[in-house]
């Protein structure tokens, strides 16, 4: 039996499993055994970060294959490469989980589980591979531009993701700087990968709401593609401020770290200003969550411009600035467009099941945008403190932080409320997918 959207909510399920752990996490800021050994800082973290990692690739993969079965139709024979890679990817994450819970590790930052369960994780995407690409090249001529960002970003989260492993080598692991600055820059790789999915799946939401391929073939489009894979190659030098590293690669990376997010600030505002009121409406909560997704990717545009020159990077590394950075793009850009094109799947497939979530949505989507934003600011006012604690007046970790706690209140209170407004939208979508089915 064929479960297309079997990928989908075992995603959201990591997303709301991921915002439960955030949470919990919150309150070991004011009292580190608070949970107790079952539940410990060091079993939280990895589960946190991992399940909101596994949601982001899960959900952005499930986008792509479920927009590609749309897209390439007739192409049913290859639905076996999908079946090998959702066994695969969600094996591998449930051993992944199953060790940060029983508190077995083995590999590091971001993958911190035991080494073995990269093998699983390859193949589901080599089998994605095997699936995605032979339909792209049997009608490679005039292919839109998010068929380009979804082949890219399969192609480069495999490259970087293996990258991310080299440290399995003697030559790479026995040089403390050669192996971290593998490891950063793999990681900023990956993250540079799974934007082209995602902003792949935008592109084709937007086309699909306004009903129009123009703006998938323009010029624009094109060239935000290449910058945005010049960000994925190149960025990545931002991450790396703080290791002994050539002044050309730290300049060509502040030269385009961020130039990928201000073409697409421009391309979502010029398809808000091209869409009418009968097209808004028709598809009201893809538009919001395209909407918010929009907002947020101004607001984090300024923070990381700032966090981009290296004289400012020196105060902000290692503060909760980093974390705020990392929460606006990973909750309010790229979950806000993958929950836009979740919702997108659900009006199409099943209308009369959004209906009776029309005034529970509403709410659900305004919490989880204003707790972002008050999360946000609290975050960045304790990194703004601790940086001037600990590296202008001095004091140890210790001190800073004691001080810090003060701004940390409104953020546990709006970690709250944020799982409250995504938990209400995750589960209403598990609802309306529930039984779809080809």
């Amino acid at each position: 039996m064929q479960r297309p959207f079997l990928l989908i909510r075992f995603s959201l399920w990591l997303l709301l499993l991921a915002l439960l752990a955030g949470v919990l996490i919150s309150f070991s800021y004011f009292n580190k055994d608070i949970w107790g050994s079952y539940l410990s800082f060091e079993k939280l973290r990895p589960i946190h970060v991992g399940a909101a990692i596994f949601w982001i690739l899960s959900a952005a993969q499930g986008g792509v294959i479920h927009f590609a079965r749309e897209y390439f139709k007739g192409n049913e024979n290859r639905i076996g490469w999908i079946h090998a890679s959702h066994i695969l990817w969600i094996f591998s994450i449930v051993l992944a989980l199953l060790s940060f819970a029983f508190g077995h590790y083995g590999g590091r930052e971001y993958w911190e589980f035991p080494p073995l369960i990269n093998i699983p994780i390859v193949l589901s995407w080599l089998c994605f591979a095997a699936y995605l690409y032979p339909l792209v090249f049997a009608r490679f001529r005039d292919q839109p531009v998010f068929v380009w960002m979804w082949c890219t970003g399969t192609l480069f989260f495999l490259l970087a993701f293996i990258e991310s492993n080299l440290w399995h080598v003697p030559w790479f692991r026995e040089n403390y700087i050669r192996d971290i600055t593998i490891q950063w820059k793999a990681n900023g790789a990956i993250v540079g990968a799974w934007n082209q999915l995602i902003y792949g799946c935008s592109f084709y939401l937007m086309t699909k709401i306004s009903g129009s391929k123009n703006a998938a073939l323009s010029w624009q489009a094109f060239f935000f593609y290449f910058l945005g894979m010049s960000n994925l190659m190149f960025n990545w030098g931002h991450h790396t401020y703080n290791v002994p590293a050539a002044s050309w690669v730290r300049n060509i990376a502040y030269a385009v770290s961020m130039t990928e997010w201000v073409f697409l600030l421009n391309i979502l505002y010029s398809f808000r200003k091209k869409l009418n009121d009968a097209q808004k409406l028709a598809a009201w909560i893809p538009y919001r969550f395209l909407n918010a997704a929009e907002a947020w990717v101004f607001l984090n545009l300024l923070l990381a411009l700032a966090m981009s020159v290296p004289a400012i990077n020196r105060y902000t590394h290692g503060t909760h600035i980093v974390v705020a950075h990392t929460m606006g793009t990973t909750i309010g850009i790229n979950s806000m467009i993958l929950l836009g094109s979740f919702f997108y799947i659900g009006e199409n497939f099943r209308p009369d099941r959004i209906f009776p979530y029309r005034k529970i949505l509403r709410f659900g989507f305004w919490l989880s945008n204003i707790s972002l934003f008050v999360f946000w600011i609290s975050l960045i006012s304790a990194g703004i403190v601790k940086a001037r604690l600990m590296l202008v007046e001095h004091q140890n970790f210790q001190m800073a932080m004691i001080e810090v706690k003060t701004y940390l209140v409104p953020f546990v209170i709006s970690g709250i409320t944020l799982l409250v407004g995504l938990s209400i939208c995750a589960i209403t979508l598990l609802r309306i997918l529930r039984k779809n089915k080809y």
